[in-house]
């Protein structure tokens, strides 16, 4: 189990130390982390093991993990014990809804978070992350609606033409 936490870890400190892509998490960790959490001792114990899990969970590849990290931390919001704590489960939501493709949540969650921290480096790399996916299915959904309007003016067309031969 001292692995898996240690893997944990390496993760979350490649990310804090400079790399701008936000990390994955794999079931060993999530499985030592529901570990951690249910041998939790004392409540503090208990809801930092709380917080590494949500971490895990919204950091999966497994869309029913991000959905249980996610429900987690709605559940707990309103229970922060200071702005930090508040900050962090912000980010972590943002970046579960970010995982689960609901870009506009996620960007209204970031914002947030931005308003405790302005110059919070991961936040404002999500916020980039979210944006730049915002955009790129912008111009697909431009594109298949160019596309679209193509083959209706196209088609119209057509039926133009075939019935001028007639």
């Amino acid at each position: 189990m001292d692995v898996k936490i240690g893997r944990f870890f390496d993760s979350v400190g490649s990310f804090f130390g400079g790399g701008d892509n936000i990390p994955w998490c794999d079931r060993d960790i999530i499985a030592g982390c529901e570990n951690e959490v249910s041998e939790a001792g004392n409540a503090e114990n208990k809801n930092d093991s709380l917080m590494r899990l949500s971490w895990a969970l919204v950091h999966s590849r497994q869309p029913e993990d991000v959905n249980r990290g996610i429900a987690m931390l709605e559940a707990s919001l309103d229970r922060s014990a200071s702005p930090l704590q508040t900050r962090e489960k912000l980010y972590l939501l943002a970046v579960g809804y970010y995982r689960n493709g609901d870009y506009t949540r996620s960007r209204q969650l970031v914002e947030r978070c931005l308003e405790f921290a302005p110059d919070w480096r991961q936040a404002l790399t999500l916020k980039k992350a979210v944006e730049d996916k915002i955009a790129k299915d912008g111009v697909i959904g431009i594109g298949i609606a160019a596309t679209a309007a193509g083959l209706l003016v196209g088609g119209i067309a057509a039926v133009v033409a075939s019935a001028r031969k007639r």
